[in-house]
């Protein structure tokens, strides 16, 4: 009301002549600086002549009191880790714990920290270790188990045998051996890997011999296991050891996978089982699989093994210091691995070259025997290998491994058909007493299917 009764006198009163106010001269406005205290906002001045309004009376508020601070809120707790799950060593070793499953993961609080960089290196060791322990023969299991080597061997080339086989009880079932079933028996021959040389040779000698007769399968199954025997014959030679070279040097060359390093390992059980001075000289340097698997074999035949200095080490010095010391030490079989290299590339058949160049420094008979390891499944292809290195290293005999994996051990007799190298070892099998000398009559029939 009092400011209603103000504003109507205000009303009534004349106004009053308008006061000209002062013109100000600008003022510089002064810089604040930045350690200067705020300047106060101007004063606002009333107008003369007019009357000074009443102060309203002060509004009592009806707004609640502000609430009380909230207290401090928790610290958050760390997100855990995420879940890492076991490497490859830990499953290795859990599986040769004889566990059933695998470790179980760790509760979320207590999750291990990864492992350390550092500590790599030796994960990847034990578990190529481990692989290969599980992977490869034991020396100390039973050196000819229930049913034999012919057993072994009929088993081994069970898959050869069953496409041979099968075709020729599709052709010959009581007919008479004609030009047509001739013809027939040659392109089976061919499909089982025997070459065309040999099985032109068969085909003639049943010309010759049963011609125009009626024939049963089992009849043309004996006949083809004498023809075959009478070919292999002369190729099954055992590989001689002269321990008056003290030592004996067999240098073992071949293809990517064809089965050296293992071929190595088990000639070097067998040795060791006949009384031998055996060592090996692990020449693949480029492969730490191939070095370890050597190691592995030493410690448990007890013979000596010459690893590399590093990895990718020359490999004609290492076979130079080798047979340097084997002959210091008396060994008396020295069995050398190479690296696996391609038949086509020159420049790596060169570096066999150099091996054998320097190791004759030492002993200019070395290598006393040179053997070559053949891979059954890879076929006809296994004739150019041989030709190939027969040429750059005077191969001297053959290994033909991975028989057991293989419906095309017919091959073998492309070989000896072709080339008449001794064939010394087969393998049909991953044990030490599954890599055996070469028997022309039990091949041959085995081959067939024949007890």
């Amino acid at each position: 009301m009092a400011l209603r009764d103000w504003i109507t006198r205000l009303r009534g009163k004349e106004e009053a002549p308008p006061v000209a106010e002062p013109v100000a001269e600008p003022v510089a406005e002064p810089v604040a600086s930045p350690l200067a205290p705020p300047l106060a906002p101007p004063a606002i001045t009333q107008p003369a002549g007019l009357p000074t309004p009443p102060v309203p009376p002060e509004a009592t508020s009806t707004e609640p009191a502000l609430a009380p601070a909230l207290p401090p809120l928790a610290p958050v707790p760390a997100v855990p880790p995420p879940f890492s799950p076991p490497g490859l060593a830990e499953r290795i070793r859990a599986d040769h714990a004889g566990a059933d499953h695998a470790p179980a993961p760790p509760a979320w609080p207590d999750a291990p920290a990864l492992a350390p960089a550092e500590d790599a290196a030796a994960l990847q060791a034990a578990a190529l270790q481990a692989s290969l322990a599980s992977s490869e023969p034991d020396p100390d299991a039973e050196s000819e188990p229930k049913g034999g080597w012919f057993s072994r061997l009929k088993a081994g080339l069970s898959r050869t045998t069953a496409k041979l086989t099968e075709s020729i009880t599709a052709v010959f079932k009581k007919r008479r051996l004609d030009d047509e079933a001739l013809e027939e028996l040659e392109e089976t021959l061919i499909a089982a890997d025997l070459g065309v040389a040999a099985s032109q040779r068969i085909v003639a000698g049943f010309r010759k011999t049963r011609f125009g007769k009626e024939v049963t399968d089992e009849e043309v199954k004996a006949a083809l296991a004498e023809a075959l025997a009478e070919i292999l014959a002369p190729v099954a030679l055992p590989m001689p050891i002269n321990p008056g070279h003290a030592p004996h040097v067999v240098l073992v060359v071949g293809v990517n996978g064809t089965g050296k390093t293992t071929t190595i390992a088990k000639l070097g059980q067998q040795y060791r089982a006949e009384g031998y001075a055996c060592a090996f000289v692990a020449g693949d340097t480029f492969r730490a699989a191939a070095v370890e698997q050597l190691q592995i074999w030493g410690d448990r035949t007890g013979a000596r093994v010459y690893p590399p200095a590093k990895h990718g080490a020359d490999a004609a010095g290492l076979a130079f210091d080798a047979l340097t010391d084997a002959r210091a030490n008396g060994t008396q079989v020295l069995l050398v691995d190479t690296a696996g290299r391609l038949h086509n590339k020159s420049a790596l058949m060169e570096e066999l070259r150099k091996i054998i160049r320097v190791i004759r420094r030492v002993d200019p008979t070395a290598p006393h025997s040179v053997l070559l390891t053949l891979d059954a499944t890879t076929g006809q292809n296994a004739l150019q290998q041989v030709k190939v290195f027969k040429e750059m290293v005077e191969v001297s005999g053959l290994a033909v491994t991975k028989l057991d994996g293989s419906a095309k051990g017919g091959v073998v007799v492309a070989l000896a058909q072709e080339f008449g190298l001794p064939v010394h070892f087969v393998g049909v099998g991953e044990k030490a007493a599954d890599l055996r000398p070469f028997a022309a009559r039990d091949f041959a029939r085995g081959l067939v299917g024949l007890e």
